[in-house]
């Protein structure tokens, strides 16, 4: 009996034991499982910026489409911190345009950083900046992979915000990516109930103002994150110096007028203003114009939007063509922050028909370089329009009459939807048709040697380099405006500037020109085109004298040489065969190396126009556009 109840005793026992280690294995493989948290890289959209990201150090997943040029990066190789993340591992070839995960380790800042095109990238270019990043192919599974050699020990901060307490600042340490460093579902924040959760197998968008959550980091709502990088220097790709004419007359009302400047600020939002961008100022209107502030009062679109908060109503009646007229002379200048290589635009809002005209301001300010965009709210019904002084005024006012410009709004409380249309047009400054360049900007004056020594075949070899030289310009009223005249001991004046008004006609008055033939007085010839071709010159166009020659002249050219050059007048010299170099260069406009030509012969003459039309370009880019 003894012996039975010992073996029942060492069976329980042997039970027992086994039961025991059955569950210390038991748990120890559940440990396994908890300390292996499977570890989840976060998606990002192609606008984030490497600056808003605090981790020195991290691994994210990029999506398609990053080549798309409206992600700016600046750099190569090494990118400037204010670079798309996605857009830089796409130039620098770590990834194609179809996406991927990527490393990214923040460096120190470059003294400049040099813009280059690769990978179906157009990288830009930037000067000094505080902080720059490298990018990475090594993006295997962070769980599977050891972390980066020499950085391991060094956990990544999330820059303490204002107000933070040291207690919540010691919650933002994230380890970096290792194999001990995963998120798990226990460390997710709960649903609020009723809300639909996130599937966990898919990775979670992540927003430019959060952390990454590559460690089960939970982060508190009243924690903010701080960028490491500068205030923002605009949008290069919208550099534009804006003006909007706001309508403060008695007649919108204090409603009206509140949805106007909220307009504003939605734009402001909308426009990343900075030096490198865009830039925008304000003029109310009422019986008299007045600017609320120029384009070099604010530098970025939150001090804007503060600055149209404080704009109160002025009243009055409603003078937009008194306010435009006010806008060319004043506000596009370079005391006000004109930047002269920027496109000027100014945006008109009228509420119904302006109580003035504004054809003839509207039509200085073209040729000034100003694009003009027009909004009408609420316009005149078909009863209403007897009473508008100018009918039509909208395509009057505006830069070309093409639709590109207009922009009607049948009432107020939908002028919010033209926010991003008006951005969009004014954005694309390849269709800004009314800026000063240097093909749309001038008065060109021809004064083409018609004597015996040319001879009738090589006239007309001079009359084609002079259209080819006119092609190469946006010619109409308000544009580039050509005129010619032909001399020997005499002179003929062959065609104004206000004659033709479109190339056409210009090329066929050229071919109409008949060889005259005599004797060569260039000096008289320069005399006659100052009175007669660039005395109707208007004041705000470029006086462009392009003169060909093929011999020396009979009479004196220095006194009507320096007479040009003292009444304002850029003088292009072209010789031809047995023209005097000497005479070239006193004819030509100092620098002489820029202004004077040579060819042995008239057949040459083609290959001049590119170098006197690159010339024109350079010295014209070279000085303010109003």
């Amino acid at each position: 009996m003894g012996i039975v109840v010992l073996t029942m005793k060492a069976s329980v026992i042997e039970m027992f034991l086994v039961l025991l280690v059955t569950g210390i294995q038991s748990n120890q493989e559940m440990m396994k499982k908890m300390k292996r948290p499977k570890f989840t890289v976060p998606q990002i959209s192609c606008d984030v910026r490497a600056g808003k990201i605090t981790n020195v150090e991290f691994i994210v997943k990029c999506p398609p489409g990053c080549q798309d040029p409206r992600y700016h990066v600046y750099g190569a190789d090494v990118y400037a911190s204010y670079s798309s993340v996605c857009g830089a591992a796409v130039h620098s070839g770590v990834l194609d345009n179809s996406g991927g995960k990527i490393l990214v380790r923040k460096v120190a800042g470059q003294s400049g950083y040099k813009g280059s095109y690769s990978n179906g990238v157009q990288s830009l270019s930037l000067p000094r900046w505080r902080e720059s990043f490298v990018v990475s192919g090594e993006t295997a599974r962070a769980d599977q992979s050891p972390p980066v050699p020499g950085t391991a020990a060094q956990p990544v901060t999330v820059t303490q915000a204002p107000g933070t307490t040291a207690i919540e600042a010691a919650h933002t340490t994230l380890p970096k990516p290792s194999p001990s460093a995963g998120s798990t579902a226990s460390g997710l924040r709960p649903q609020p109930a009723g809300q639909r959760s996130k599937d966990l197998g898919e990775p979670a968008l992540w927003k430019p103002e959060s952390v990454l959550l590559d460690a089960g980091f939970v982060p508190k709502e009243e924690l903010s994150t701080q960028s490491l990088e500068p205030a923002s220097q605009g949008d290069p790709s919208c550099k534009v110096d804006l003006s909007f004419l706001i309508d403060g007359s008695s007649s919108i009302g204090k409603r009206r007028f509140r949805i106007q400047k909220q307009f504003l600020t939605d734009v402001a939002q909308t426009l990343d203003i900075g030096p490198a961008g865009p830039l925008m100022g304000v003029v109310q209107y009422g019986d008299n114009p007045a600017t609320q502030f120029n384009l070099k009062t604010h530098m970025n679109s939150q001090d804007v939007k503060a600055a149209i908060e404080k704009i109160s109503q002025r009243g009055g009646l409603s003078n937009a063509g008194r306010a435009i007229s006010f806008v060319t002379k004043n506000f596009f200048s370079k005391f006000n922050g004109n930047r002269g290589g920027a496109p000027n635009v100014a945006v008109v809002m009228v509420d119904g028909w302006p109580t003035d005209k504004v054809e003839e301001a509207s039509r200085l300010a073209r040729e000034s370089g100003v694009n003009i965009f027009f909004i009408t709210i609420e316009g005149a019904s078909e009863n209403e329009k007897q009473y508008m002084l100018e009918p039509n005024f909208a395509n009057k006012a505006v830069c070309r009459t093409n639709g590109f410009y207009s922009l009607t709004v049948q009432n107020w409380f939908s002028l919010h939807k033209t926010v991003q249309p008006l951005v969009k047009r004014v954005c694309d400054t390849d269709r800004l048709a009314c800026s000063k360049t240097c093909l749309n900007s001038a008065d060109i004056g021809f004064v083409i040697d018609g004597s015996s020594s040319v001879g009738t075949s090589n006239f007309r070899t001079v009359l084609q380099f002079v259209a080819n030289l006119s092609r190469e310009f946006e010619i109409s009223d308000t544009d580039t405006r050509i005129g010619a005249m032909q001399y020997t001991y005499e002179q003929r004046l062959e065609f104004g500037f206000d004659e033709y008004s479109t190339k056409s006609d210009v090329l066929n008055a050229i071919k109409r020109v008949g060889y005259w033939s005599g004797g060569t007085s260039t000096g008289a010839a320069i005399h006659y085109a100052l009175e007669q071709l660039f005395k109707k010159s208007k004041p705000n166009k470029r006086k462009l004298m392009i003169l060909i020659t093929d011999g020396r002249s009979y009479d004196d050219i220095r006194i009507p040489a320096m007479l040009a050059h003292h009444k304002g007048v850029i003088t292009y010299a072209i010789g031809v065969a047995w023209a005097a170099q000497d005479e070239l260069d006193i004819v030509a406009t100092h620098p002489a190396r820029d202004h004077a030509f040579f060819v042995d012969e008239f057949d040459n003459l083609y290959k001049v126009v590119p170098k006197v039309i690159q010339n024109i370009c350079t010295e014209f880019n070279s000085q303010p556009r109003n």
